[in-house]
């Protein structure tokens, strides 16, 4: 019962304190603690005719779900053939998505894509091909200690894995190399 009553007094003074800094906007009335002593237990903390507190959400949001950090304000217009606009809202609704947000997904992803700079795409390639020969010659001479072939599946394996990762790592070691050269570090 001491937890329950120290409880009670707590959300009390909560109550109170949210109170005098004018917090709340209903009006809600004052409790001593002597007052709210005496209410412990099934009885309420306020008698029931003073008024609720009504509790005013901060979001409308779904529990977890945050709002967007700025609202749309801009608006692009452009013209459409009946043809061109069939295309567009049959893509939408195949994306399960209203043709406003399916328009903006589309050419806010075209956007942000980077262009094909050459020089990385032959450093891709170039890292790729060190990275598979090292690991074929790994796997190798690994297998021959063993005393086992290497599987074929061994090599798409790493074909793959080299795919994967080169234009990655050629973006990667072109941003070192050009930061190396801002820094004063370069030939």
């Amino acid at each position: 019962m001491t937890f329950a009553r120290d409880q009670l007094l707590q959300s009390v003074d909560r109550v109170n304190a949210l109170k005098r800094k004018n917090f709340l906007r209903a009006p809600v009335p004052m409790l001593s603690s002597s007052e709210a002593e005496r209410s412990i237990g099934n009885k309420a903390v306020f008698p029931m005719n003073s008024p609720r507190i009504q509790a005013n959400p901060q979001s409308s949001l779904p529990f977890g779900e945050e709002a967007k950090p700025r609202f749309r304000t801009k608006t692009v217009a452009t013209r459409l053939t009946p043809d061109e606009l069939a295309e567009i809202e049959a893509a939408a609704e195949g994306a399960g998505q209203a043709v406003s947000e399916w328009l903006r997904e589309t050419a806010l992803r075209r956007a942000r894509q980077r262009p094909a700079d050459p020089a990385e795409l032959v450093l891709a390639e170039l890292w790729a091909v060190r990275y598979t020969l090292l690991n074929l010659f790994h796997a190798a001479a690994q297998a021959a200690v063993e005393g086992r072939q290497l599987l074929p599946d061994s090599i798409l394996k790493i074909r793959d894995q080299s795919d994967a990762r080169k234009r990655q790592q050629a973006h990667k070691l072109l941003e070192d190399f050009l930061a190396s050269e801002g820094k004063g570090g370069g030939r």
